[in-house]
């Protein structure tokens, strides 16, 4: 994997992580504004990172559209 493709994926990954994380406190914290801000930033955030890697180097999930040739064989997978 390239290092431009590898730093993208983990920046995701940690974007990703961050929201199941806020996810998890807000589950105990409904009423923290400060969580609810930074989960709906890190919903943007993460959302722009995926469709960014997507772009440029084809899904991440097999729940992605894709263009014919059907785009989720093609080499490398994600996590390759």
């Amino acid at each position: 994997m390239d290092s431009a493709r590898e730093r993208l994926l983990n920046e995701l990954m940690a974007a990703d992580f961050t929201l199941i994380d806020l996810n998890l406190y807000l589950n105990t914290h409904p009423y923290d504004q400060r969580a609810i801000s930074l989960f709906n930033s890190n919903v943007q955030r993460a959302k722009a990172l995926r469709q960014n890697f997507e772009r440029l180097y084809g899904p991440l999930t097999p729940m992605t559209q894709s263009k014919c040739p059907w785009q989720w064989i093609e080499d490398p997978w994600p996590w390759q």
